[in-house]
């Protein structure tokens, strides 16, 4: 990969980085209105399902457009992963603003409610986890703002690299849109 074509597939991943973002900026406010509307929860975990289809169709576009449909399997797993990271670095961002001046213990408190409805204290009761569990919610507790931040950024690149593999297998093509073979 030529340094031009390094510095080009960066900035399209910028790009579709940055929707990615607001594809997870609208899940995670529906997850947070969904704390207190169950609607809004399912909504949620549509948005994340999409995830991979996103960032997959994201990856096709960019083969189709800028790549004269041509792209190896490790340039698309680069795409993905370098989109990840793009999106995961704005997410943070907004998570970081919400948890540091907006949150004022709300999700924690959220949770602390749903775990001390009877039905998730038996459940939690009859598989052993009530320990870990207040270990847990302590933990939680405990950690600041930024802490909170970097673990999901921390999760959302890992995420993106594996993620990334079998959505740059399926998008691998070492012929062109004119059916010629093309340089990588």
């Amino acid at each position: 990969m030529t340094p031009a074509e390094y510095l080009q597939l960066k900035a399209f991943a910028r790009q579709d980085g940055a929707l990615l973002a607001l594809l997870w900026v609208g899940s995670f406010a529906s997850y947070v209105a969904g704390l207190s509307s169950p609607s809004y929860s399912m909504f949620s975990i549509l948005l994340m399902v999409l995830t991979p289809f996103f960032a997959y169709h994201r990856l096709q576009n960019f083969r189709d457009k800028s790549r004269d449909g041509i792209i190896s399997f490790l340039r698309g797993w680069a795409f993905v992963v370098f989109m990840f990271f793009y999106a995961g670095l704005l997410l943070a961002i907004v998570q970081y603003a919400y948890f540091a001046y907006f949150d004022n213990g709300y999700m924690l408190e959220s949770l602390i409610r749903m775990l001390s409805t009877p039905e998730a204290a038996q459940m939690v009761e009859q598989s052993g986890m009530k320990e870990t569990m207040n270990e847990s919610v302590h933990e939680l507790q405990s950690m600041r703002p930024i802490d909170l931040t970097l673990n999901v950024l921390t999760t959302n690149i890992l995420i993106g690299m594996l993620v990334g593999l079998p959505i740059a297998a399926v998008a691998k093509r070492s012929t062109g849109s004119n059916g010629q073979p093309g340089q990588q």
